[in-house]
């Protein structure tokens, strides 16, 4: 028998812990990971995209890298540091929220640096010109430069926060899929499909659409128009 979409619905209306209990702690790990990975990001990604020509393409090719390694290799190395006979065993992070949030914030930081370096390396060259011709140190530029590409920065931010809020790898590794403690979205959509219980499955993916297609909204939104687009 199918999912009835009657029981969907209610799922999703009554309050069900089982639906929104994942979305709140999915919400909230994403949201860390994403505060936490957006100012390590923005000065690597301005030196990636307006810094000294040494430092850009070994930035960008440290980013590419991150980008193209798998989340859960990521996952796995942070496993292997937290667990008990790991190097930071003696914190007790695995299988905590926090385990979760220190994971999707080594995979959202890539995008961060990613997005804040195109958006720098874009600035109109009269935007350097001025800056040198007013005599500014290289961080008093940085920052100028980061003052001109305000809303790319908001654009890194969300970005970020999606990356995070879709990864099932780091969250499922490092947060143990444990009820009431670090049940994700996306763990919880895995668990309930294998358990056959459809109705649950799709009232948990529909949260996690909604929540993407939210972010894809807000990053087109906080992007900055470029002229004849």
């Amino acid at each position: 028998m199918g999912p009835e979409p009657a029981g969907v619905l209610d799922l999703l209306l009554s309050g069900s812990p089982e639906v929104w209990g994942p979305a709140g702690l999915s919400l909230l790990c994403a949201a860390a990971a994403a505060v936490l990975a957006t100012p390590l990001g923005i000065p690597a990604g301005l030196l990636a995209g307006a810094g000294p020509d040494r430092w850009r393409r070994p930035l960008r090719t440290v980013v590419d890298a991150g980008l193209a390694v798998p989340t859960t290799a990521i996952a796995l190395v942070l496993y292997l540091l937290l667990a008990r006979r790991g190097w930071f065993g003696s914190a007790g992070l695995l299988y905590t929220p926090s385990a979760i949030v220190l994971g999707q914030m080594l995979v959202a930081l890539p995008v961060v640096v990613l997005v804040v370096a195109d958006a720098s390396a874009s600035l109109d060259p009269r935007v350097h010109w001025t800056a040198r011709t007013l005599g500014a140190s290289r961080p008093r530029r940085m920052a100028w430069y980061a003052g001109e590409i305000r809303g790319s920065l908001l654009a890194a931010l969300l970005s970020a926060f999606g990356r995070a809020s879709g990864e099932l790898g780091v969250a499922l590794i490092l947060g143990g899929n444990i009820r009431g403690e670090t049940r994700t979205l996306t763990t919880a959509i895995t668990l309930e499909t294998a358990r056959g219980e459809y109705e649950r499955a799709i009232a948990l993916g529909i949260v996690l659409v909604v929540l993407s297609l939210g972010i894809i909204a807000a990053v087109r939104f906080a992007a900055p128009r470029r002229e004849g687009a």
